[in-house]
């Protein structure tokens, strides 16, 4: 279980998907990093805020049949490796879809969806998915 905390620190990633870029050999993380292990650049201005596109092509997926008692409402489900148009990899549920028209190099974008909640009066956690991009 989250705290309450920890669930503010995660909105710009979730909510906005907004990770950071290294000013100095620009790589570009999701989620935000505050070192860059590729450089070891680290700091207030080396490492700066950075919006990742909302948009993107599968590049790989699987179709989820027997998941965690969270997720059993859901099920079949698909999970994919969005990478994005400016390079990032992300990883979420693509929704929307028809299980036999997910494919490798389709088209999708990011919305903002509810993810799950703790009990009926727990916190609501809201994040990214994604759907086709028609």
């Amino acid at each position: 279980m989250s705290t309450v905390a920890r669930e503010w620190r995660e909105i710009p990633g979730r909510y906005n998907l907004e990770g950071t870029k290294c000013e100095n050999c620009g790589s570009i993380f999701f989620p935000a990093r505050d070192f860059c292990p590729k450089c070891r650049r680290a700091g207030i201005g080396k490492i700066s805020r950075y919006d990742v596109c909302r948009r993107g092509k599968v590049f790989s997926f699987s179709i989820v049949h027997d998941a965690p008692d969270f997720n059993n409402m859901l099920k079949p489900y698909v999970v994919a490796m969005v990478q994005t148009d400016d390079g990032v990899m992300v990883s979420a549920q693509l929704v929307d879809v028809d299980l036999d028209k997910v494919a490798i190099g389709m088209p999708v974008r990011a919305v903002l969806r509810k993810l799950s909640a703790d009990g009926a009066s727990g916190v609501i956690r809201y994040g990214y998915k994604f759907v086709p991009d028609e």
